[in-house]
């Protein structure tokens, strides 16, 4: 053995099965301590202190200390800033090595470059390892050896890069894991009130077990994912899986070995997702300057000229536009929102109301259960026209013909503003057509019980497309 003692650190990948740091730390060690940490530079940052995140991340180490404790180990936790908790652990355990898996967030990034320097003073070895993605910069590159910036040749080169082995299990026998008795004096006896935090309960089963559950239920519908997946009111159009993956009580290389069954075109249609995803942490990875900025710098210059009150109400779901409305509400209610009306209402924020994405974005950083660095900066910046490959700035979604064609009997909108539901699909997309006589009829008055529309589509479409032409005339660029 390489090592007498090493330290397994937890972070975004809480399972035992498939876990690549976890894997070679057993392999390469007498005894394996699994450890993880509530960040307190994530945690102080938070503004809701029943943040349905931490109440699933919480729950998720529940199930994972059932796990450990069932493998006659103990899951060690700790409360604080990493850099000062991982040195303390590891001078409390007296272990030689540390394990991790990769992330590619900045300021994780720059975390564990704090981490590793603290070890090496200390003549500790510090191990991280892909597990996040299937490939990772510079695994994929276009032929000039430059990372990809246009999303479907990054996708033929990444399919052709692919093999068994890039998707292999690492499930391993965990029979190296430090005893519960050694663990025991280690241990903090935690709870989310003693992290400063209420719990609250996302209507998500948690962990490993929730994983497996909701990757056997998405086994039926599969097929037709490649077209359920765009009408929000098909309650198994989606996976579902997309915060699983983020905290990872489910590796990226199941999925892909489940995508890899079928050659149909729900199964194709789903691991294309999967390579966006790939794609939209390559692109952080490279190009981190779009966590503030955008991807594209000739729309630096862009004056958004929006209205603070329309933010609100575009956050409240009350713009008048039902869809939009309809979206923002169940994102309000639920934390989660349907990726077809992500890149609707994303258009609208942006093309219609003329506010800067950054504000969406930190908006959906901030109430997303699934909320994933790189995919909500990616998607903000496609669907605002200023990330890569996105889509072009005079493209511009039509909320009301989206609607028509997405919830054509709106039923979506019916479930989530009760006030239209007296509409027929005449009218329930855009309920102002309909005469007084009809809104009595069904009980809505506009203006009184749903509002009037705040901006009109086709004068904010022109403002919109003068508002980019301008700015990439004036860039430099």
């Amino acid at each position: 053995m390489k090592y007498k003692q090493s330290l397994c650190w937890f972070r975004r990948d809480l399972r035992l099965s498939d876990h690549v740091a976890l894997s070679h730390a057993i392999r390469q060690s007498e005894r394996v301590f699994l450890f993880f940490i509530f960040d307190t530079n994530i945690l102080n940052k938070l503004k809701d202190k029943d943040d349905r995140r931490v109440s699933f991340i919480a729950n998720c180490l529940r199930e994972l200390e059932k796990s450990i404790k069932s493998k006659h180990s103990s899951l060690i936790i700790r409360y604080g800033d990493p850099v000062k908790e991982v040195f303390k652990i590891v001078k409390e355990l007296k272990v030689n090595a540390v394990f991790i898996n990769r992330d590619y967030e900045p300021s994780a990034k720059d975390r564990d470059d704090r981490v590793l320097k603290k070890m090496r003073s200390i003549g500790v070895d510090f191990n991280s390892y892909k597990d996040h993605v299937v490939f990772e910069h510079p695994e994929v590159l276009t032929q000039q050896g430059t990372s990809f910036r246009v999303f479907t040749p990054y996708k033929n080169a990444w399919l052709k890069e692919l093999c068994e082995e890039s998707y292999s299990d690492f499930s391993c026998k965990l029979d190296r894991l430090a005893p519960k008795e050694v663990c025991k004096k280690h241990l903090w006896d935690w709870s989310l009130e003693k992290i400063g935090f209420k719990q609250n309960f996302p209507n998500i089963q948690p962990g490993e077990k929730g994983a497996r559950s909701r990757l056997n239920s998405f086994k039926r519908y599969i097929e037709e994912y490649d077209t359920n997946r765009d009408y929000p009111a098909r309650v198994n159009g989606t996976s579902g899986l997309s915060i699983h993956l983020r905290f990872g009580t489910i590796s990226v290389r199941a999925l892909v070995r489940f995508a890899m069954k079928n050659n149909s075109k729900g199964y194709k249609t789903w691991l294309s997702e999967l390579i966006w995803r790939d794609f939209y942490q390559t692109i952080l990875d490279c190009f981190p300057h779009i966590v503030i900025g955008n991807f594209k710098p000739e729309y630096d210059g862009i004056q958004w000229e929006g209205k603070t009150k329309h933010f609100q109400l575009w956050k409240d779901g009350m713009t008048g536009y039902p869809l939009i409305d309809a979206a923002m509400r169940h994102f309000k209610k639920t934390g989660w929102m349907h990726n077809r009306l992500r890149m609707v209402v994303a258009s609208f924020l942006t093309k219609d109301l003329l506010i800067d994405w950054r504000k969406g974005e930190a908006w959906f950083a901030q109430n997303l259960l699934d909320f994933d660095l790189a995919a909500n900066n990616g998607g903000w910046q496609w669907a605002s026209s200023t990330g890569c490959d996105a889509q072009p700035y005079f493209r511009i979604f039509n909320p009301i013909a989206q609607s028509k064609r997405f919830d054509p009997e709106g039923e979506f909108i019916k479930n989530e503003i009760p006030e239209l539901s007296g509409f027929s699909k005449k009218y329930i997309h855009w309920p102002i057509m309909a005469k007084q006589t009809e809104q009595c009829k069904a009980d809505c008055v506009l203006g009184k019980d749903y509002p009037f529309p705040i901006v009109d589509h086709a004068v904010q479409r022109r403002m919109a497309l003068n508002m980019y032409k301008k700015a990439k005339i004036q860039s430099p660029a």
